[in-house]
Protein backbone atom coordinates (compact mmCIF):
# COMPACT_ATOMS: atom_id res chain seq x y z
CA UNK A 1 0.00 0.00 0.00
CA UNK A 2 1.29 3.50 -0.80
CA UNK A 3 2.53 5.86 2.29
CA UNK A 4 2.94 2.89 4.48
CA UNK A 5 6.64 1.98 5.79
CA UNK A 6 7.65 -0.75 7.56
CA UNK A 7 9.08 0.04 11.08
CA UNK A 8 13.01 0.85 11.65
CA UNK A 9 13.72 -2.53 13.72
CA UNK A 10 12.50 -3.96 11.11
CA UNK A 11 14.17 -2.18 8.24
CA UNK A 12 17.39 -2.98 10.24
CA UNK A 13 16.61 -6.90 10.39
CA UNK A 14 16.14 -7.11 6.73
CA UNK A 15 19.14 -4.80 5.85
CA UNK A 16 21.95 -6.95 8.39
CA UNK A 17 20.22 -10.25 6.88
CA UNK A 18 21.12 -9.03 2.60
CA UNK A 19 24.64 -8.39 3.86
CA UNK A 20 26.96 -11.33 3.11
CA UNK A 21 28.24 -11.83 6.53
CA UNK A 22 24.48 -13.34 6.81
CA UNK A 23 24.37 -14.89 3.58
CA UNK A 24 27.75 -16.70 4.54
CA UNK A 25 26.26 -17.63 8.03
CA UNK A 26 23.42 -19.47 6.56
CA UNK A 27 25.40 -20.81 3.40
CA UNK A 28 27.71 -22.67 5.94
CA UNK A 29 25.16 -23.88 8.28
CA UNK A 30 23.37 -25.46 5.26
CA UNK A 31 26.17 -27.15 4.08
CA UNK A 32 27.84 -28.49 7.20
CA UNK A 33 23.81 -30.21 7.87
CA UNK A 34 23.95 -31.45 4.64
CA UNK A 35 27.36 -32.55 4.88
CA UNK A 36 25.81 -34.65 8.21
CA UNK A 37 22.70 -36.27 6.55
CA UNK A 38 24.79 -37.46 3.88
CA UNK A 39 27.05 -39.05 5.77
CA UNK A 40 24.44 -40.74 8.07
CA UNK A 41 23.01 -42.12 5.30
CA UNK A 42 26.06 -43.61 3.39
CA UNK A 43 27.61 -45.14 6.20
CA UNK A 44 26.87 -48.69 7.13
CA UNK A 45 25.09 -49.04 10.54
CA UNK A 46 25.84 -49.06 13.04
CA UNK A 47 28.37 -46.01 13.22
CA UNK A 48 29.27 -42.76 15.49
CA UNK A 49 27.80 -39.09 14.56
CA UNK A 50 29.85 -38.66 11.91
CA UNK A 51 30.75 -35.47 12.95
CA UNK A 52 33.54 -35.34 10.72
CA UNK A 53 31.99 -34.77 7.47
CA UNK A 54 29.65 -31.61 8.53
CA UNK A 55 33.22 -30.23 10.39
CA UNK A 56 35.21 -30.29 6.99
CA UNK A 57 31.89 -28.63 5.19
CA UNK A 58 32.47 -25.72 7.41
CA UNK A 59 36.24 -26.09 6.52
CA UNK A 60 35.65 -25.93 2.42
CA UNK A 61 32.48 -23.62 1.92
CA UNK A 62 34.75 -20.48 2.34
CA UNK A 63 33.82 -16.45 2.12
CA UNK A 64 34.26 -16.84 -2.11
CA UNK A 65 34.31 -19.33 -4.33
CA UNK A 66 38.01 -18.56 -5.67
CA UNK A 67 38.94 -19.25 -1.88
CA UNK A 68 36.83 -22.50 -1.70
CA UNK A 69 38.68 -23.90 -4.99
CA UNK A 70 41.99 -22.47 -4.14
CA UNK A 71 42.18 -23.72 -0.75
CA UNK A 72 39.64 -26.77 -0.38
CA UNK A 73 42.44 -29.14 -1.49
CA UNK A 74 44.52 -28.30 1.35
CA UNK A 75 42.11 -28.23 3.97
CA UNK A 76 40.30 -31.90 3.38
CA UNK A 77 44.50 -32.52 2.84
CA UNK A 78 44.85 -31.14 6.26
CA UNK A 79 41.93 -33.16 7.94
CA UNK A 80 43.00 -36.55 6.17
CA UNK A 81 46.49 -35.88 7.45
CA UNK A 82 45.46 -35.52 11.31
CA UNK A 83 42.49 -38.24 10.91
CA UNK A 84 45.61 -41.04 9.91
CA UNK A 85 47.42 -39.36 12.70
CA UNK A 86 44.38 -40.07 15.42
CA UNK A 87 44.50 -43.39 14.33
CA UNK A 88 47.93 -44.29 14.04
CA UNK A 89 48.27 -43.18 17.80
CA UNK A 90 45.10 -45.01 18.86
CA UNK A 91 46.15 -48.42 17.83
CA UNK A 92 49.28 -47.74 19.55
CA UNK A 93 48.70 -46.32 22.94
CA UNK A 94 45.23 -44.86 25.00
CA UNK A 95 44.14 -41.30 25.22
CA UNK A 96 46.16 -39.80 28.29
CA UNK A 97 47.85 -35.77 28.49
CA UNK A 98 50.89 -37.70 27.60
CA UNK A 99 49.55 -38.89 24.57
CA UNK A 100 47.79 -35.86 23.67
CA UNK A 101 50.80 -33.61 23.93
CA UNK A 102 52.65 -36.67 21.14
CA UNK A 103 49.34 -36.30 18.74
CA UNK A 104 49.67 -32.26 18.76
CA UNK A 105 53.33 -32.10 18.70
CA UNK A 106 53.44 -34.64 15.54
CA UNK A 107 50.21 -33.46 13.92
CA UNK A 108 51.84 -29.83 14.13
CA UNK A 109 55.16 -31.25 12.89
CA UNK A 110 53.78 -33.37 9.35
CA UNK A 111 51.40 -30.65 8.70
CA UNK A 112 54.11 -28.99 7.55
CA UNK A 113 55.73 -31.50 6.24
CA UNK A 114 52.55 -32.36 3.95
CA UNK A 115 52.42 -28.94 2.56
CA UNK A 116 49.26 -27.37 3.97
CA UNK A 117 50.56 -23.99 4.87
CA UNK A 118 48.21 -22.21 6.86
CA UNK A 119 45.89 -24.84 7.61
CA UNK A 120 48.67 -26.78 10.08
CA UNK A 121 46.59 -26.09 12.89
CA UNK A 122 43.56 -27.57 11.44
CA UNK A 123 45.20 -30.65 11.40
CA UNK A 124 46.07 -31.12 14.98
CA UNK A 125 42.23 -30.02 15.44
CA UNK A 126 41.12 -32.90 13.40
CA UNK A 127 43.28 -35.30 14.96
CA UNK A 128 42.50 -34.58 18.38
CA UNK A 129 38.53 -34.56 17.96
CA UNK A 130 38.86 -38.29 16.72
CA UNK A 131 41.46 -39.44 18.84
CA UNK A 132 38.67 -38.49 21.75
CA UNK A 133 36.36 -41.46 19.46
CA UNK A 134 36.56 -44.54 20.82
CA UNK A 135 37.83 -47.48 18.95
CA UNK A 136 39.34 -44.63 16.27
CA UNK A 137 41.39 -47.77 14.91
CA UNK A 138 38.42 -49.20 13.43
CA UNK A 139 36.54 -45.98 12.11
CA UNK A 140 39.21 -44.98 10.41
CA UNK A 141 38.19 -45.87 7.01
CA UNK A 142 35.07 -44.20 7.70
CA UNK A 143 36.26 -40.70 9.40
CA UNK A 144 38.41 -40.43 5.75
CA UNK A 145 35.17 -41.13 3.99
CA UNK A 146 33.04 -38.64 6.06
CA UNK A 147 36.00 -35.97 5.27
CA UNK A 148 35.65 -36.59 1.71
CA UNK A 149 31.75 -36.76 1.85
CA UNK A 150 32.22 -32.79 4.07
CA UNK A 151 34.51 -31.54 1.38
CA UNK A 152 32.26 -33.30 -1.50
CA UNK A 153 29.35 -31.27 -0.15
CA UNK A 154 31.08 -28.21 0.29
CA UNK A 155 32.77 -27.72 -2.64
CA UNK A 156 29.15 -28.59 -4.53
CA UNK A 157 27.43 -25.92 -2.43
CA UNK A 158 29.68 -23.58 -3.65
CA UNK A 159 29.18 -24.30 -7.25
CA UNK A 160 25.62 -24.62 -7.14
CA UNK A 161 25.07 -21.68 -4.61
CA UNK A 162 27.63 -19.03 -5.65
CA UNK A 163 29.22 -17.34 -2.32
CA UNK A 164 27.93 -13.44 -2.09
CA UNK A 165 30.08 -10.76 -3.53
CA UNK A 166 32.08 -8.64 -1.19
CA UNK A 167 31.69 -5.69 -3.60
CA UNK A 168 29.61 -3.56 -1.09
CA UNK A 169 31.79 -3.87 1.69
CA UNK A 170 35.04 -3.07 -0.31
CA UNK A 171 32.73 -0.50 -1.45
CA UNK A 172 32.07 1.25 1.38
CA UNK A 173 35.28 0.57 3.19
CA UNK A 174 36.79 2.73 0.09
CA UNK A 175 34.33 5.18 0.70
CA UNK A 176 34.66 5.48 4.26
CA UNK A 177 38.52 5.81 3.14
CA UNK A 178 37.48 8.55 1.28
CA UNK A 179 35.48 10.57 3.75
CA UNK A 180 38.16 10.62 6.36
CA UNK A 181 40.56 12.14 3.34
CA UNK A 182 37.88 14.69 2.58
CA UNK A 183 37.54 15.93 6.36
CA UNK A 184 41.07 16.22 6.63
CA UNK A 185 41.51 18.50 3.62
CA UNK A 186 38.69 20.82 5.47
CA UNK A 187 40.01 20.37 8.76
CA UNK A 188 43.31 21.91 7.06
CA UNK A 189 41.44 24.34 5.61
CA UNK A 190 40.18 25.92 8.83
CA UNK A 191 43.54 25.71 10.73
CA UNK A 192 45.67 27.57 7.83
CA UNK A 193 43.85 31.19 9.18
CA UNK A 194 45.54 32.98 11.80
CA UNK A 195 48.21 31.43 14.32
CA UNK A 196 48.46 27.55 14.25
CA UNK A 197 49.34 26.40 17.61
CA UNK A 198 52.39 23.59 16.53
CA UNK A 199 50.70 20.94 19.04
CA UNK A 200 47.64 21.19 16.91
CA UNK A 201 49.38 21.02 13.73
CA UNK A 202 51.39 18.42 15.07
CA UNK A 203 48.40 16.48 15.59
CA UNK A 204 46.70 16.77 12.28
CA UNK A 205 49.84 15.42 11.26
CA UNK A 206 50.06 12.12 13.45
CA UNK A 207 45.86 12.41 12.18
CA UNK A 208 47.70 11.61 8.99
CA UNK A 209 49.82 9.41 9.74
CA UNK A 210 47.36 6.76 10.95
CA UNK A 211 45.77 6.72 7.63
CA UNK A 212 47.91 4.31 7.10
CA UNK A 213 46.57 1.90 9.07
CA UNK A 214 43.40 2.45 7.34
CA UNK A 215 44.60 1.94 4.14
CA UNK A 216 45.76 -1.75 5.53
CA UNK A 217 42.04 -2.37 6.48
CA UNK A 218 40.45 -1.24 3.37
CA UNK A 219 42.94 -3.13 1.33
CA UNK A 220 42.32 -6.35 3.83
CA UNK A 221 38.55 -5.79 2.79
CA UNK A 222 39.31 -5.51 -1.07
CA UNK A 223 41.48 -8.41 -1.48
CA UNK A 224 38.48 -10.37 0.02
CA UNK A 225 36.15 -8.59 -2.57
CA UNK A 226 38.60 -9.70 -5.25
CA UNK A 227 38.42 -13.16 -4.59
CA UNK A 228 34.89 -13.15 -4.73
CA UNK A 229 34.84 -11.59 -7.68
CA UNK A 230 37.18 -14.48 -9.36
CA UNK A 231 35.60 -17.53 -10.73
CA UNK A 232 32.08 -15.92 -9.58
CA UNK A 233 29.32 -17.02 -12.22
CA UNK A 234 27.10 -14.46 -10.57
CA UNK A 235 29.51 -11.81 -12.06
CA UNK A 236 29.83 -11.12 -15.57
CA UNK A 237 33.09 -8.36 -15.62
CA UNK A 238 34.83 -9.85 -12.47
CA UNK A 239 37.70 -8.48 -13.73
CA UNK A 240 37.08 -4.97 -14.74
CA UNK A 241 35.66 -4.31 -11.17
CA UNK A 242 38.85 -5.82 -9.61
CA UNK A 243 40.83 -3.48 -11.65
CA UNK A 244 38.75 -0.56 -10.94
CA UNK A 245 38.80 -0.94 -7.10
CA UNK A 246 42.44 -1.79 -6.75
CA UNK A 247 43.66 1.08 -9.29
CA UNK A 248 41.32 2.93 -7.69
CA UNK A 249 42.78 2.08 -4.07
CA UNK A 250 46.22 2.74 -5.11
CA UNK A 251 45.14 6.44 -5.84
CA UNK A 252 43.98 6.68 -2.37
CA UNK A 253 47.04 5.65 -0.99
CA UNK A 254 49.32 7.73 -2.44
CA UNK A 255 47.23 10.73 -2.27
CA UNK A 256 47.22 9.93 1.55
CA UNK A 257 51.26 9.40 1.57
CA UNK A 258 51.23 13.25 -0.25
CA UNK A 259 48.81 14.28 2.51
CA UNK A 260 50.76 13.13 5.16
CA UNK A 261 53.81 15.09 3.67
CA UNK A 262 51.29 17.74 3.16
CA UNK A 263 50.78 18.36 6.80
CA UNK A 264 54.25 18.09 7.61
CA UNK A 265 55.15 20.87 5.61
CA UNK A 266 51.82 22.86 7.65
CA UNK A 267 53.45 21.46 10.81
CA UNK A 268 57.32 22.90 9.83
CA UNK A 269 55.64 26.37 8.91
CA UNK A 270 54.21 26.37 11.95
CA UNK A 271 57.02 25.32 13.99
CA UNK A 272 58.53 28.18 12.25
CA UNK A 273 55.77 30.69 12.93
CA UNK A 274 54.95 30.52 16.35
CA UNK A 275 54.31 34.24 16.68
CA UNK A 276 52.86 35.09 13.44
CA UNK A 277 50.12 34.34 11.02
CA UNK A 278 50.49 30.76 9.38
CA UNK A 279 49.92 32.89 5.65
CA UNK A 280 48.66 36.17 5.09
CA UNK A 281 44.76 36.67 5.31
CA UNK A 282 44.20 36.52 1.08
CA UNK A 283 46.86 33.61 1.13
CA UNK A 284 44.71 31.64 4.16
CA UNK A 285 41.53 32.73 2.50
CA UNK A 286 42.65 31.53 -0.90
CA UNK A 287 43.88 28.13 0.42
CA UNK A 288 41.00 27.44 2.59
CA UNK A 289 38.88 27.64 -0.97
CA UNK A 290 41.18 25.25 -2.59
CA UNK A 291 41.24 22.49 0.07
CA UNK A 292 37.86 22.65 0.23
CA UNK A 293 37.84 22.11 -3.74
CA UNK A 294 40.14 18.92 -2.72
CA UNK A 295 38.03 17.50 -0.62
CA UNK A 296 34.90 17.37 -2.80
CA UNK A 297 37.41 16.08 -5.32
CA UNK A 298 39.14 12.86 -2.75
CA UNK A 299 35.39 12.15 -1.78
CA UNK A 300 34.03 12.65 -5.49
CA UNK A 301 36.98 10.02 -6.54
CA UNK A 302 35.70 7.74 -4.02
CA UNK A 303 32.28 7.63 -5.06
CA UNK A 304 33.33 7.55 -8.48
CA UNK A 305 35.31 4.22 -8.09
CA UNK A 306 33.13 2.45 -5.57
CA UNK A 307 29.46 3.64 -7.70
CA UNK A 308 28.04 0.90 -10.47
CA UNK A 309 28.16 2.60 -13.61
CA UNK A 310 24.62 1.57 -14.63
CA UNK A 311 23.79 3.73 -11.48
CA UNK A 312 24.91 7.34 -11.27
CA UNK A 313 28.90 6.68 -11.97
CA UNK A 314 28.48 9.51 -14.96
CA UNK A 315 27.17 11.76 -12.07
CA UNK A 316 29.83 10.60 -10.18
CA UNK A 317 32.47 11.23 -12.51
CA UNK A 318 31.45 15.24 -13.32
CA UNK A 319 31.31 15.94 -9.73
CA UNK A 320 34.72 14.94 -9.51
CA UNK A 321 35.92 16.50 -13.07
CA UNK A 322 34.18 19.99 -11.66
CA UNK A 323 35.92 19.44 -8.51
CA UNK A 324 39.11 18.97 -10.11
CA UNK A 325 38.85 22.25 -11.98
CA UNK A 326 37.87 24.50 -9.42
CA UNK A 327 41.12 22.85 -7.55
CA UNK A 328 43.35 23.96 -10.17
CA UNK A 329 41.94 27.35 -10.79
CA UNK A 330 42.06 28.23 -6.84
CA UNK A 331 45.47 26.34 -7.00
CA UNK A 332 47.27 28.86 -9.16
CA UNK A 333 45.51 31.49 -7.45
CA UNK A 334 47.32 30.55 -4.17
CA UNK A 335 50.71 29.92 -6.44
CA UNK A 336 50.13 33.73 -7.80
CA UNK A 337 49.62 35.27 -4.14
CA UNK A 338 52.77 32.72 -2.74
CA UNK A 339 54.96 33.99 -5.23
CA UNK A 340 53.99 37.73 -4.33
CA UNK A 341 54.30 37.24 -0.70
CA UNK A 342 57.65 35.23 -0.89
CA UNK A 343 59.46 38.27 -2.73
CA UNK A 344 58.30 40.24 -0.08
CA UNK A 345 59.02 38.12 2.68
CA UNK A 346 61.14 35.06 1.44
CA UNK A 347 61.37 33.66 4.60
CA UNK A 348 60.45 29.28 4.28
CA UNK A 349 60.07 30.12 0.94
CA UNK A 350 61.08 26.50 -0.03
CA UNK A 351 58.00 24.88 2.61
CA UNK A 352 55.64 27.29 0.32
CA UNK A 353 56.87 25.21 -3.27
CA UNK A 354 56.92 22.21 -1.60
CA UNK A 355 53.16 22.81 -0.84
CA UNK A 356 52.34 23.88 -3.97
CA UNK A 357 54.57 20.72 -5.29
CA UNK A 358 52.10 18.46 -2.70
CA UNK A 359 48.62 19.70 -4.37
CA UNK A 360 50.06 19.16 -7.81
CA UNK A 361 50.65 15.62 -7.09
CA UNK A 362 47.13 14.84 -5.29
CA UNK A 363 45.31 17.21 -8.26
CA UNK A 364 47.63 14.73 -11.12
CA UNK A 365 46.86 11.48 -9.49
CA UNK A 366 43.13 12.21 -9.45
CA UNK A 367 42.69 13.40 -12.66
CA UNK A 368 39.97 11.33 -14.67
CA UNK A 369 42.10 10.91 -18.00
CA UNK A 370 44.96 9.50 -16.02
CA UNK A 371 42.53 7.09 -14.17
CA UNK A 372 41.18 5.75 -17.29
CA UNK A 373 44.70 5.70 -18.85
CA UNK A 374 46.20 3.57 -15.75
CA UNK A 375 43.02 1.03 -15.83
CA UNK A 376 43.63 0.03 -19.39
CA UNK A 377 47.26 -0.55 -18.63
CA UNK A 378 46.30 -2.64 -15.54
CA UNK A 379 44.02 -4.93 -17.98
CA UNK A 380 46.94 -5.20 -20.02
CA UNK A 381 49.34 -6.16 -17.83
CA UNK A 382 46.60 -8.73 -16.20
CA UNK A 383 45.99 -10.75 -19.48
CA UNK A 384 49.67 -10.89 -20.30
CA UNK A 385 49.92 -12.26 -17.32
CA UNK A 386 47.42 -14.43 -17.70
CA UNK A 387 48.71 -15.75 -20.94
CA UNK A 388 52.32 -16.16 -19.36
CA UNK A 389 50.92 -18.06 -16.16
CA UNK A 390 48.63 -20.56 -18.79
CA UNK A 391 49.70 -20.55 -22.33
CA UNK A 392 47.71 -23.70 -22.86
CA UNK A 393 44.41 -22.35 -21.66
CA UNK A 394 45.07 -19.85 -23.55
CA UNK A 395 45.83 -21.94 -26.81
CA UNK A 396 42.66 -23.84 -26.40
CA UNK A 397 40.44 -21.23 -25.38
CA UNK A 398 41.42 -19.02 -28.39
CA UNK A 399 40.75 -22.68 -30.76
CA UNK A 400 37.65 -22.83 -28.97
CA UNK A 401 36.70 -19.04 -30.40
CA UNK A 402 37.99 -20.43 -33.59
CA UNK A 403 35.81 -23.45 -33.88
CA UNK A 404 32.70 -21.86 -33.14
CA UNK A 405 33.42 -19.11 -35.40
CA UNK A 406 33.94 -20.94 -37.97
CA UNK A 407 31.18 -23.35 -37.72
CA UNK A 408 28.36 -23.43 -40.59
CA UNK A 409 24.81 -22.52 -39.91
CA UNK A 410 22.67 -24.90 -38.52
CA UNK A 411 20.01 -25.90 -41.35
CA UNK A 412 16.74 -24.94 -41.10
Amino acid sequence: MPGVTAPAPVVKLVQRTTEPAAAQVLRSTAAAVIAFVVAQWSLPEPHPAPLTAPLTALLVVQVTLYATLTTGIRRVNAVVVGVLIASGFSSLVGLSWWTLGLTIFTSLLIGRLVRVNEFVPEVAISAMLVLGVAQVADTALERVFETLIGAGVGLLFNLLFAPPVWVQTAGASIGGLGERMGRMFRALGAEVEGTQPVAEAAARLHEARRLDHDIVEVDASLRQAEDSLTLNPRVRQGLLHRVVLRTGLDTLEICAVVLRVLTRSLTDLAKARTEEALFPEDVAVALRELFGHMSDAIEGFAVMITTPIAASGEEAEERLSEALTRSRATRDQVADLLLEKVQEHPRQWQLHGALLAEVDRILDELDIAKRSERILEELDRRSADLHERRPRLQAALRRLRGVTQNRPPAET
